[in-house]
C-alpha cells in the first residue's frame, strides 16, 4: 500500500530490499554540483530517516563536503533493480550538528572508523600498500576504535521533491511525485 509521504514509503522501499536481502540495500548516488555547475556523483550509504529529512556522513574536506558548502541543491538516487524500483529525491543539504557526526561515526564498524583516521578519501596517494600496512597495523594495536574526528560531520539533506518509480510489465510504470507544499507534500501522477 503507497505511503501518503514519500520519506516513510522510501523508508519501506529500504526496509523491503533488507528483507529480501538485496545487497547495498540503502546505497544511493549522491549528486553535487561544482560551483560553475558541474555535476558530480558518487554511491554513498543512506545512515538514517528523520522526520522530514534523510541523513549521511562524509569526511569534511572532500569534493562532496565542499561542493554542498557551495551549492547545497543535491540529487540522491536509490536503485532497486530486483524491485523494480527506484527514488529520486531533490533537495538541500547542510551539515548537521557535531553531536549528530559523533553519534553516527560510532555506529560505523570498526575497521571503517580505523580507515577513516588512516586515509584522506579523495586525495592524491603514490600507492594503497602504504595505507593497508598502517590499517593494519592500528586494526592489531588498537584496543578501541578512534573518536570521531574533528573534520568529519553529518550531512542532513531535506527533500523538496521526491519522485516513487515502480516498474510494470506493460511499460505504463508507475511515477508518483512528491512536492514540498510548505509543511505537507503535494502528489502528482506522472506519465511514464
Amino acid at each position: 500500500m503507497a505511503e501518503e509521504h514519500p520519506l516513510r514509503e522510501l523508508e519501506a522501499w529500504i526496509g523491503e530490499a533488507r528483507s529480501r536481502d538485496l545487497p547495498q540495500p540503502a546505497s544511493v548516488a549522491f549528486v553535487t554540483a561544482s560551483p560553475d555547475g558541474q555535476p558530480s556523483a558518487r554511491t554513498v550509504t543512506l545512515k538514517r530517516f528523520e522526520p522530514e529529512a534523510l541523513l549521511f556522513t562524509s569526511a569534511l574536506w572532500t569534493r562532496k563536503a565542499r561542493e554542498i558548502e557551495a551549492n547545497p541543491r543535491v540529487s540522491l538516487l536509490f536503485h532497486w533493480p530486483a524491485l523494480g524500483r527506484q527514488a529520486h529525491v531533490a533537495g538541500e543539504a547542510e551539515l548537521a550538528e557535531r553531536s549528530l557526526a559523533v553519534e553516527l561515526f560510532a555506529e560505523r564498524d570498526p575497521l571503517h572508523r580505523f580507515q577513516t583516521v588512516v586515509s584522506r578519501q579523495g586525495e592524491p596517494i603514490e600507492d594503497l600498500a602504504p595505507l593497508r600496512d598502517r590499517l593494519a597495523h592500528l586494526a592489531q594495536v588498537q584496543e578501541t576504535p578512534p573518536a570521531c574526528p574533528e573534520d568529519w560531520g553529518a550531512v542532513r539533506v531535506r527533500p523538496q521533491a521526491v519522485e516513487l518509480w515502480a516498474e510494470a510489465d506493460d511499460r505504463l510504470h508507475e511515477r508518483r511525485l512528491f512536492e514540498r507544499d510548505g509543511e505537507a507534500w503535494s502528489l502528482t501522477l506522472l506519465s511514464p
